[in-house]
């Protein structure tokens, strides 16, 4: 989908707040309310816009643990990468999973309660899957920066 200056701006917008109204979006960027919706309803429809959430902090939510955790499969063959990723989708402390090149075949971010919780997640589940050959953890002691907003918009105007 081709985005022009006030889609992005709508974006940006979007990104900040999303529970700005059609019309609060379109005084912002210079279009009627009419028109801030049917671009809002394009970009959703066309899948640019996956959903409007809640952010929550982590800390605040009782989640005071997070880890990052890289994993190598024991092969690439008979279904593993699929039985992995499966299995990474369907669990809620899996915040995120990327498949890798390199010599490490994913990296994940989970977070948990605390460490009771992430040696259970570990060793009473993620190294007992037949497909893991291992897993390397790294605790993280202090967030530098955490955005889920994209840069659609730079100080020019488009990336």
């Amino acid at each position: 989908m081709e985005l022009d200056h006030t889609d992005r701006a709508i974006l940006t917008l979007m990104q900040a707040d999303a529970s700005l109204s059609h019309a609060e979006v379109g005084e912002r960027v210079g279009v009627s309310a009419a028109s801030s919706w049917r671009r809002i309803k394009r970009l959703e429809e066309a899948g640019v816009v996956r959903s409007r959430v809640a952010l929550v902090d982590a800390a605040e939510a009782g989640l005071t643990v997070q880890v990052v955790v890289t994993v190598t499969l024991r092969s690439h063959g008979d279904g593993q990468r699929e039985a992995f990723e499966k299995w990474a989708r369907d669990h809620p402390e899996v915040m995120t999973c990327y498949a890798l090149t390199g010599d490490k075949d994913y990296v994940l971010h989970v977070v948990v309660k605390d460490m009771a919780a992430y040696d259970h997640f570990l060793t009473g589940d993620l190294l007992h899957k037949e497909y893991v050959a291992s897993a390397s953890s790294s605790i993280v002691l202090r967030e530098i920066k955490y955005t889920t907003a994209l840069p659609v918009m730079t100080k020019e105007g488009t990336v």
